[in-house]
């Protein structure tokens, strides 16, 4: 019997920092995963954003090379794919690839309502059900807050109606968590998705506890700031002591900083290489550094 929002919380509390499901940690195919707290269900904490990368057209080549990444994906234990109308061509090179891959039954389909018109989400919704070629959605989510009232209305009527599974918002660049925290408090969000890496760790202060606090689901976007991040210690070694959470890269450094938060529910970096996909979700299969770690890495990169 699936669980309630507050029998997950109460897990969330006994299991600590960690939030981990102990038989996904302990299987060797399968990453470690995070519950979504209204729910229960078990999601790997890694998974593939879409921005940039993903807005290819019709170029053959480039979707082709699009449904490798997101075959290898599939096969590393990946679930959660995100995307937004927003994202020029990132939604039918989605619904290209997955045709090509029979419809991975693991997918886990997380997209967004963007339009400053309200009236006009449900046939954006449909656009974007089409452009997928999915049925129905796992997860939708108010993109950038953007005319968000209505939009959450539409939201709530399709998951009651049985036509969508949660609902979220969304918020990046650091900006409006203000409004966000509102929200997270008048509203029973399954999701909240925002900016969380080395460098802008500003929802620490307030909305991570609080989501936790709410039993809210959170997706961490701009793991690498569009790879500012890792550019900046191109050429340099990791420290020593990385080895200890088994990073072998700058990116795994900075991804486990990030999951290894208790509120954050998923990280979503994006990519166009394969190689990439597979050292991304790799992080997902080795020790995540605990609350004294998270301080020296801290500590590491403010000082470099």
């Amino acid at each position: 019997m699936p669980l309630n929002r507050r029998e997950v919380l109460g897990s969330l509390a006994l299991t600590g920092a960690a939030a981990l499901l102990p038989e996904l940690a302990l299987a060797q195919t399968a990453p470690l995963a995070r519950p979504v707290p209204s729910s229960g269900e078990a999601l790997p904490i890694v998974g593939l954003g879409t921005w940039i990368t993903f807005n290819v057209g019709d170029d053959p080549v480039a979707r082709d090379d699009r449904t490798e990444i997101m075959k290898a994906f599939f096969d590393a234990g990946g679930r959660l794919i995100d995307s937004s109308p927003m994202y020029g061509s990132a939604q039918p090179v989605i619904g290209y690839g997955l045709e090509k891959l029979g419809h991975p039954k693991p997918l886990f389909s997380a997209d967004k309502v963007w339009t400053s018109e309200g009236d006009e989400g449900p046939e954006q919704i449909e656009a974007s059900h089409a452009h997928w070629g999915v049925d129905r959605f796992d997860l939708l989510q108010v993109h950038n807050l953007v005319a968000w009232e209505k939009h959450l209305d539409t939201l709530f009527a399709m998951k009651e109606a049985g036509k969508l599974r949660y609902v979220g918002i969304t918020t990046s660049h650091g900006r409006r968590h203000e409004e966000v925290e509102k929200i997270m408090n008048t509203h029973d969000l399954d999701f909240v998705q925002l900016t969380y890496n080395m460098a802008d760790r500003d929802a620490e202060d307030r909305l991570l506890p609080l989501a936790r606090e709410k039993g809210i689901a959170v997706i961490a976007n701009r793991p690498f700031r569009r790879k500012e991040l890792i550019y900046r210690f191109e050429g340099e070694k990791l420290p020593a002591w990385a080895d200890e959470i088994g990073a072998k890269s700058w990116a795994q450094f900075l991804l486990k900083f990030i999951v290894s938060h208790p509120a954050i529910t998923c990280a979503i970096p994006a990519t166009t290489r394969v190689d990439h996909v597979r050292e991304n979700l790799s992080v997902a299969r080795a020790p995540l550094p605990e609350a004294e770690l998270r301080r020296r890495m801290v500590a590491y990169i403010k000082s470099a």
